[in-house]
């Protein structure tokens, strides 16, 4: 089957709001070719080179995103320059979305869908173990076992920001809470809070590919009866007290957030954000700040970061 390929180039700070743009348009897989990444695993002692091209590891000052269309619907492509563009001007400068220059080409498909989950293993974040459901797991005692097929949407566990929010997630849940996972993309965070033992777990977003793939590996994973998963904008609709909120977005939407944010959670419930990078991590301090929220910890990986506040 033939594709159409789209390339964005922009930078590193920018890749994640282009890709997130680009899966809200295509559930045929969004790529990132960072030369920081290949810098990160050069540095990483755990992983061991085979082979590897030299023209790899050549300066690129580019980014490029890409993702990929069926030729009935290339019309669309239009549609997330629009988006990415207009993501850009709400940033107001403070993000450096790089020249957005993008490019078109025709590929042929074949298998390149599957070929990624050759090298799609188990991600350990804690007691959670995220395991592609192509994958016979058996798992260790204590380990709770987060059933995935991100083949529908984007989340793995592999990023920074959701991994700093599995990991806080283990710090401050409870047994028998009600949580809330706002922008759930494939689940992977209000699952693993099922898991690990809360009572009720309401997931959203408002991309309906996410929405089915956060119901199916809430099935997957045996949880589908303490899940419960809608499309929705946010909190919009939401008539919830949640003992906590969990919310892996950009900067700007969790500003958005805010308020919802606080109406949906109990006195004394713990709200945890991520998705923040630096230049805008005082803007969503002083938001939360603004609404009585008390910050209780700030963690930082690679350049992201994440916050933890009562309520």
């Amino acid at each position: 089957m033939k594709y159409i390929e789209l390339t964005v180039h922009t930078t590193s700070e920018a890749s994640e709001i282009v890709s997130d743009v680009m899966w809200e348009h295509t559930p045929h897989g969004v790529t990132v070719c960072d030369y920081n990444d290949i810098l990160a695993l050069q540095r990483d002692s755990s992983v061991f080179w085979d082979y590897m091209d030299e023209s790899v590891a050549e300066p690129s000052g580019d980014v490029l995103v890409k993702c990929y269309f069926e030729p009935a619907r290339a019309g669309e492509i239009a549609a997330v320059m629009e988006e990415i563009r207009a993501r850009r001007a709400l940033s107001e400068g403070a993000i450096d979305f790089g020249t957005l220059e993008d490019a078109k080409r025709e590929i042929d498909g074949d298998d390149w869908i599957d070929v990624w989950k050759k090298h799609f293993r188990p991600i350990h974040i804690g007691r959670i173990v995220v395991v592609p459901e192509w994958i016979s797991y058996l798992g260790e005692e204590g380990e709770k076992i987060v059933s995935l097929d991100s083949s529908m949407a984007f989340g793995t566990g592999e990023h920074e920001t959701t991994r700093m929010c599995a990991e806080l997630l283990q710090d401050y849940l409870k047994e028998g809470d009600v949580v809330l996972d706002v922008g759930c993309g494939s689940g992977v965070l209000g699952i693993a809070a099922a898991k690990l033992g809360a009572k009720r777990c309401y997931l959203s977003d408002l991309d309906p590919i996410a929405v089915k793939s956060a119901t199916h590996n809430a099935l997957k994973s045996g949880v589908s009866e303490k899940v419960v998963v809608s499309q929705a904008n946010l909190l919009d609709g939401a008539d919830l007290k949640a003992d906590l909120v969990l919310a892996n977005i950009t900067a700007e939407v969790l500003a958005l957030l805010a308020p919802a944010a606080s109406g949906a959670l109990k006195e004394g419930g713990v709200l945890i954000l991520s998705g923040i990078i630096a230049s805008r991590l005082e803007f969503v301090k002083n938001t939360y700040a603004a609404l009585g929220f008390s910050l209780l910890k700030e963690r930082r990986e690679g350049e992201w970061y994440a916050l933890v506040y009562q309520k």
